[in-house]
């Protein structure tokens, strides 16, 4: 199958792109620079020069190809609302292209939108649907609609812990805003979950989703369904040598910066159908062992 990428040469693009390639799939990936474009010569894919603002460019990317994975997003948080605006456009672009021909699409969303929808506490499952007020969650009904005009559509819910080899994902993150404030904290008692999962794992199931997910599915990259962020904290503080300290919510907008939005947050979410319908099993390393290899607190 020819696919076409788009963030292909993100953290875990990097890992789809081999991932399809070792599955014995030509892809083929969008570069916006020579960097990126030498970068996935290098992995053994082609070329195709553009970016999320080069419309044209999607859409011949995505006509030329027999499936498409979308995995580009601008992850400028000052700018989140621009940043999920040009997701949900270059999402419509292409699946305007792939309406009637069969082919598969899947973009990547985040399991983060289920806390707008379900109680605290509440484990979310790829039942579990939102409006389109939630970030990002048009462009998910989007791709469900697409389902009943003749593409096979799907959309692939990533945890905010996606871990492994390189720094990467919120949890790099935390590290950076420790090492900058001189502790490690969390919030309250810390026993709100994030879910986690390893990169190579996730990649994994991109292929899957790719050749197998019906029309109008809903996917959960989940490894693990949810680490409290205090055992996260304490890992932190002690690889860097630094005190652990409980925040309050109001010192944690403080703290965190940006960040202060997602770290307060519970989201237990579970995979298991997902695992069900595709015969996805999570191998790789769980986020704590993961994190106590040190690779993380290297630079």
């Amino acid at each position: 199958m020819r696919v076409f990428v788009t963030g292909a040469t993100g953290f875990i693009g990097t890992a789809v792109v081999r991932e399809l390639i070792e599955a014995g799939h030509q892809v083929v990936g969008l570069a916006r620079s020579d960097k990126s474009a030498d970068t996935l010569k290098v992995a053994g894919a082609k070329v195709h020069r553009g970016s999320l603002d080069d419309l044209d460019s999607l859409r011949s990317g995505a006509s030329a190809a027999d499936g498409v994975i979308h995995l580009a997003f601008k992850h400028d948080f000052s700018e989140f609302d621009k940043a999920v605006a040009d997701d949900l456009r270059a999402v419509k672009t292409m699946g305007e292209v792939l309406e009637g021909t069969g082919k598969p699409f899947v973009i990547t969303s985040g399991t983060l939108m289920l806390t707008y929808v379900l109680p605290p506490g509440q484990i979310g499952t790829e039942k579990d649907v939102v409006d389109n007020s939630v970030p990002r969650g048009e462009a998910e009904n989007v791709v469900i609609s697409l389902a009943e005009r003749g593409v096979r559509s799907a959309f692939l819910r990533l945890p905010p812990s996606v871990h492994g080899e390189t720094r990467a994902g919120f949890v790099s993150s935390l590290i950076d805003i420790a090492r900058d404030k001189g502790f490690s904290a969390y919030i309250g008692d810390g026993s709100n979950r994030w879910p986690a999962v390893h990169y190579l794992d996730a990649a994994r199931l991109f292929r899957l989703a790719l050749e197998n997910a019906p029309a109008g599915s809903i996917l959960h990259g989940v490894g693990e369904e949810g680490v409290p962020i205090r055992d996260i904290a304490q890992i932190i503080g002690r690889h860097l040598n630094l005190p652990v300290v409980s925040l309050s919510k109001e010192e944690a907008a403080a703290h965190f910066g940006f960040f202060g939005a997602f770290a307060p947050t519970d989201n237990p979410t579970s995979s298991a159908l997902t695992q069900e319908r595709l015969g996805w099993q999570p191998v790789h390393p769980k986020l704590i062992p993961d994190l106590e290899k040190g690779h993380y607190f290297s630079n």
